[in-house]
């Protein structure tokens, strides 16, 4: 809630559903908090109302003729200024993920109470992200799921000699063949081997070779 003399966030609704748009247009134009200063129906309608009208927040469905994704970037990319919260049924982790990634700054479902989406509005304005709750929950699991993924993958990262060694393994090359290639003596094969193994978390050559190209294509740096 804003306080006495403050003024109030104002506020936009895209919608491609009437009636929805209707009600969420008279039921926040009551909150003393809030300003109503535009309404669309599509993707190019949320891109034009931001321009003329630079709403604090404008409340974007995800499921309406046009990208709205594609209009959410835009939004966000070139008049900042203007932050967006998706209000939307579609209760994808990825969706949410992707929009959040893209700036978004708030999530809010479909069937959630007005209250919801109210809070979403004011936090939005005041800098911070929202989500349904519950929801959030989901998507702050996936988020971190991805993050410890991507660190995991980090960590296999091989060296450009250890991607040497693979690239001679690929080709079916025993350790004194690649030592020959590569100029270097057996005994630093077999360790560079080793190495390999413990990093890949592999038992033998065969698992070394296609857990490293789940990692990514070793660079053939000999033709």
């Amino acid at each position: 809630m804003s306080s006495p003399g403050s003024v109030p966030v104002s506020v936009a609704f895209v919608d491609d559903h009437p009636i929805l748009l209707e009600g969420l247009v008279s039921l926040y134009s009551n909150k003393k908090d809030l300003k109503i200063v535009g309404q669309g129906q599509n993707a190019v309608d949320a891109i034009k109302i931001t321009e003329q009208l630079s709403p604090d927040v404008i409340v974007v469905d995800l499921s309406m003729p046009g990208d709205s994704m594609a209009a959410i970037e835009v939004i966000i990319q070139t008049m900042p200024d203007t932050k967006v919260v998706i209000f939307t049924a579609t209760a994808s982790i990825e969706t949410a993920v992707k929009a959040l990634n893209c700036g978004v700054s708030g999530y809010v479902l479909k069937g959630s109470s007005s209250t919801d989406l109210h809070d979403a509005i004011v936090a939005a304005h005041n800098g911070d992200t929202y989500m349904t709750p519950g929801f959030a929950t989901k998507v702050i699991i996936s988020m971190k799921a991805a993050q410890t993924k991507q660190k995991a993958l980090q960590q296999k990262r091989l060296s450009v000699r250890e991607e040497q060694i693979v690239s001679h393994l690929m080709r079916g090359q025993t350790n004194r063949e690649i030592a020959r290639s590569l100029d270097i003596s057996e005994k630093t094969v077999k360790h560079y081997m080793t190495i390999l193994m413990q990093k890949l978390d592999v038992r033998n050559r065969v698992e070394a070779v296609i857990a490293a190209q789940k990692i990514g294509e070793p660079r053939d740096l000999f033709n």
